[in-house]
This record gives structure tokens, C-alpha cells and sequence, in this order.
């Protein structure tokens, strides 16, 4: 299966307006945002747990990075609830679920594969500081290798600047509104940029934050199954 698999392309997606694709387990459902390969796949994808729902425990062979977008995540290595960002690099392993029901944005098969760096931040929590030069813009890291860059940027309302992507990136609006060429990008709204791409952009009347991931396209890998 292939789903935005051209990463020469720009792709900006409207994620509430996606159908809902049932997964092999009942209860956990996907909207795929990119897709290369089967259920063994590369993918970023916004995923929902019903009530009571779980995934049988897996190894991650390429690796898996999450935000909880809604309710609490869990597995055997604790409760993660909504704002946590979460990294499981390759040969980590859980058996993934959530009692109250929760969704999240998941990235599968994108981390270098000798990334052995495991943590969750809560990004609610998250010391966020000002850009130089850019007056009502903050920043906070989450992570930070030779392979890619992961951080929160949160604008205040009126703040207007360009976001260059020299090697590629991706953004995903996490509260507020930002505008770019490509249309309002409202909350859990994603946007992928290729390598060179750039785009002029705006926080919305109530300002925005959103989680952005430079560098990684620059090292497309997939599962050696596809």
C-alpha cells in the first residue's frame, strides 16, 4: 500500500476529514496520512483506541515515535496521557492499549536504526524559550541527533514568518491555527514539505502550537519486507 509516497511532493491534510480505516485489531482504528508498505509499514498515521481496545505486545523493528492527541495511552510501562510525546526506537517492545480510550499521532519505521534513545516528554510541561529574532516565537527541543531535529513551536497571534526545509520536515498543529499557502491548518492538521520546500506562514487570532521534525526525510527507509 502506498499513501503519499511521493516525498518530492507537498502533502497538507485536512486530518479530520479522513475516513476512519479499521485496523486487524477491533476497537483501533487509523486515518493514514503516508503509507509505504502493508501492516509491517513506513507510516504516519493519526490512530484511535476505543475503550478498552489493545494491540497485541510487538517488537518495534523500525522504531515508533507518538504523541497522545487524546485520553491516555498505556502500556506495560506506564500511563501516558494526552500531550506526551513518546520515542521507541528499533528493539524496544510493549504490548500497547488504553482502558479509557485515547488517540495519537504515530510515526512508524523513521528513526535511524541505531537509535537506542527510549523517553516520553510530557510537552504540556515543556520549557518552551524565545527564537532569536523572531519577537513572539518559542521553542522548546525534544529531540536532537545527526539524523533529525524534534521540537514545539508555539506563535503568538499576529506572528507572521517564513519556515525553510532544507532537508525536508513535517509539522502537526497541536492547538490554535496556522495559516500557510496550503489553506488554515487547524488542530491535529499535518503538512509534509520536501527537501528545499519553504513556506510563508501565520498564527491564527488565537496564536499556535504545533510539533515540528526536520531532517528525517533526508534518510527514507522502509521495511525490508516491502
Amino acid at each position: 500500500m502506498e499513501v503519499n509516497a511521493d516525498f518530492s511532493r507537498r502533502v497538507s491534510v485536512d486530518t479530520s476529514a479522513l475516513n476512519w480505516v479499521p485496523s486487524p485489531m477491533a476497537g483501533v482504528d487509523r486515518r493514514m496520512l503516508d503509507r509505504i508498505g502493508g501492516e509491517v509499514a513506513r507510516a504516519t498515521s493519526i490512530v484511535r483506541y476505543a475503550a478498552g481496545s489493545s494491540f497485541p505486545g510487538h517488537t518495534h523493528g523500525g522504531g515508533e515515535e507518538f504523541i497522545v492527541l487524546e485520553g491516555v495511552f498505556q502500556d506495560e510501562h506506564g500511563d501516558y496521557p494526552a500531550g506526551t510525546y513518546v520515542r521507541n526506537p528499533p528493539t524496544t517492545s510493549h504490548v500497547p492499549g488504553s482502558a479509557p480510550g485515547c488517540t495519537i499521532f504515530v510515526k512508524l519505521w523513521q528513526f535511524d536504526a541505531a537509535d537506542r534513545n527510549q523517553f516520553s516528554v510530557d510537552m504540556n510541561a515543556l520549557e518552551l524559550v524565545p527564537m532569536l529574532g523572531w519577537d513572539g516565537v518559542e521553542t522548546g527541543l525534544l529531540h536532537r541527533d545527526q539524523f533529525e531535529t524534534v521540537r514545539v513551536e508555539r506563535w503568538q497571534p499576529g506572528v507572521e514568518r517564513a519556515l525553510s526545509f532544507p532537508d525536508g520536515g513535517e509539522i502537526l498543529v497541536l492547538d490554535g491555527a496556522l495559516r500557510t499557502p496550503a489553506g488554515a491548518m487547524e488542530r491535529h492538521d499535518w503538512i509534509r514539505l520536501p527537501a528545499g520546500d519553504a513556506i510563508r506562514a501565520s498564527a491564527g487570532p488565537d496564536g499556535v502550537r504545533f510539533w515540528i521534525k526536520t531532517g528525517h526525510l533526508a534518510h527514507i527507509r522502509v521495511p525490508e519486507s516491502n
